[in-house]
């Protein structure tokens, strides 16, 4: 992961080139000498805040209800066991 580092003025005229090196890493963008903001990805700011969605949710999916389901049953019973 590599941290780039742009002054406002440079981010001003290469917008796109920021984004694609944000998409390697942290781009730090300087006010006067002086960090001042950071670009990165969208996936990269959710990894860092925590905004997971839980895994009832990651495993929801739309239209499921409408997919008949029903499995064969299966009887299970006691194996024969050979203690001699």
């Amino acid at each position: 992961m590599g941290i780039t580092t742009l002054s406002s003025r440079e981010l001003n005229h290469d917008v796109s080139s920021a984004k694609k090196a944000a998409k390697s890493g942290p781009v730090i963008i300087t006010d006067r000498g002086k960090p001042s903001h950071v670009l990165m990805t969208y996936d990269e700011f959710e990894r860092l805040t925590g905004n997971h969605r839980s895994l009832v949710e990651a495993l929801a999916m739309p239209g499921l209800s409408a997919i008949d389901f029903e499995p064969p049953c299966v009887e299970i019973g006691p194996r024969e066991v050979d203690l001699s």
